[in-house]
């Protein structure tokens, strides 16, 4: 039995006041285990070091099944482990299956509240890769994924930054290890697109030099290209749109349509939650229509 004050064994008789009647001030989350459950097991150590983490936003109830049958089958779980988020007296959110930190914080955020802790190891992380630390979030991005190699964002994280590092292969094999449907997901779809931007690079001109160029021709196809390669390169994003699209309307067929195709990667880059996304994706739309 862990000593944290947020993690206790949940039974029958205790259930109604320390679950029920505590969300209405501390969401719980309820932890239906078993000893003989692996993917419990699996998850059982995520969500005490999320209860730590969170010091106090959410309370972590255990249910051991085998020893709690009533209470199992009362909450109607049919299959291990499963995961329930009660708050205000009403199951808000939850689970049944082993998942990645990562999923499991996604599923906690909009309903619990950290308190008063310090910044988490991720998002530290994230904040010294923001800051252009690479090596200080590298650092603590490999410790996550030693303790847990399952969490696929940090593992995406990882290949970002090796790939922004200049180790591109290792960036591509983190990619290609994916599963599929995971490589269907915005930051692999992000990691996929930076890949493809990052490989051009050696193959491009100085931007000098091609803006110099675009002063001679305003619609040299090339030089068009290059240019918004290299300004989205740089996070210059907003123009590497707007030279893409230039591109499109002067010469739609220019290397077989690759206009629209890097617009395309450009967006997926970025996510759909940039605004400047959603803006030329309607510019493209309008011109393609």
């Amino acid at each position: 039995m862990s000593d944290s004050p947020f993690i206790f064994e949940a039974t029958m008789e205790n259930f109604q006041e320390k679950v029920m009647e505590a969300s209405s001030t501390t969401p719980v989350l309820v932890d239906v285990w078993a000893e003989w459950c692996a993917p419990c097991k699996q998850l059982m150590p995520i969500l005490e070091k999320l209860a730590a983490e969170y010091n106090g936003g959410f309370l972590l109830a255990k249910v051991n099944a085998d020893e709690q049958q009533q209470l199992t089958a009362s909450l109607g779980v049919r299959s291990l482990p499963t995961v329930i988020l009660v708050k205000n007296g009403q199951a808000v959110d939850g689970f049944n299956s082993a998942m990645p930190e990562g999923e499991v914080r996604k599923m906690l955020e909009p309903h619990v509240e950290k308190m008063g802790e310090q910044e988490s190891p991720y998002d530290k992380a994230q904040r010294l890769w923001e800051e252009g630390d690479l090596e200080g979030a590298l650092t603590i991005l490999t410790e996550l994924n030693q303790q847990n190699p399952d969490d696929l964002d940090v593992l995406i994280d990882l290949a970002q930054i090796k790939a922004e590092q200049g180790d591109l292969d290792i960036a591509e094999q983190v990619l290609d290890s994916l599963p599929p449907e995971e490589k269907m997901q915005p930051k692999a779809k992000q990691l996929a697109a930076r890949l493809n931007l990052l490989r051009q690079a050696g193959e491009l001109r100085p931007i000098s030099e091609i803006e110099a160029t675009l002063e001679q021709n305003p619609n040299d196809p090339d030089a068009l290209h290059e240019l918004a390669m290299q300004y989205a390169l740089n996070d210059r994003n907003q123009e590497a749109m707007e030279l893409l699209l230039r591109l499109l309307e002067t010469n739609a067929s220019y290397k077989d349509g690759i206009a629209k195709t890097a617009l395309v990667e450009l967006f997926e880059k970025l996510g759909n939650s940039n605004p400047d996304v959603r803006t030329y994706r309607r510019k493209l739309y309008t011109l393609m229509h």
